[in-house]
């Protein structure tokens, strides 16, 4: 076998094996769970409450991205709720660490923004935060100013016994089998998700440019 070919059938193992691990972990998906979200989420729409977004990395990425998405149906919608995407505003993060340190970034902001309990945190995260593993401590002191002001909070995590997911209202895991393929696969799965949300009839009041 040439390097061309040893190289060429190792892509396609891979390949498939992501893809196999993918389509696993979607069809474990808890639908009702993702039903009772996309409730929530209109709920906090029609009540004109704030709906923030948290996530690290690439899923800090998503949540730029699904901030973006919904904080266009809120605007169609007519109603006054903020959808937000924590840590967006890039001086803010960096006056926050320097001045408290980087696992305040998201918390302070929550202050800064008067969260209350009407309101609703959503939390984008692989592992969902450890303390032991020094890991998402934004995330998890985000969830635990949440839960001490009794703001409902949801989490897409990829482990179940990530602090997130052990400290949220609602919790959707996913279900990725080759701990190889947890993070590709859990981030995909969360793009996955809210484009599926902007499609619910509850939660999309026009149809695409598209």
């Amino acid at each position: 076998m040439t390097v061309s070919e040893k190289s060429n059938s190792l892509f396609i193992k891979n390949f498939n094996d992501y893809i196999s691990n993918l389509q696993e972990a979607l069809g474990l998906l808890p639908l009702k769970d993702v039903n009772n979200l996309a409730d929530l989420i209109y709920s906090s729409i029609i009540s004109s409450n704030s709906i923030f977004i948290a996530g690290n990395g690439g899923s800090f990425a998503n949540s730029m991205h699904i901030a973006a998405d919904f904080s266009n149906t809120l605007h169609l919608l007519g109603q006054s709720s903020r959808f937000l995407s924590l840590g967006s505003n890039p001086a803010q993060i960096t006056a926050t660490a320097n001045d408290h340190g980087l696992k305040k970034i998201f918390v302070n902001y929550l202050k800064v923004s008067k969260l209350n309990k009407k309101d609703l945190i959503l939390i984008f995260s692989v592992g969902g935060g450890n303390y032991k593993r020094k890991s998402s401590l934004p995330i998890i002191e985000a969830v635990k100013y949440a839960k001490k002001i009794n703001c409902p909070i949801v989490s897409l995590t990829g482990k179940k016994n990530g602090y997130a997911s052990k400290n949220s209202n609602l919790s959707i895991t996913f279900k990725v089998k080759d701990k190889f393929f947890l993070t590709p696969v859990s981030e995909t799965l969360q793009s996955f998700l809210w484009h599926y949300l902007v499609t619910d009839p509850r939660l999309q009041v026009t149809k695409t440019f598209w």
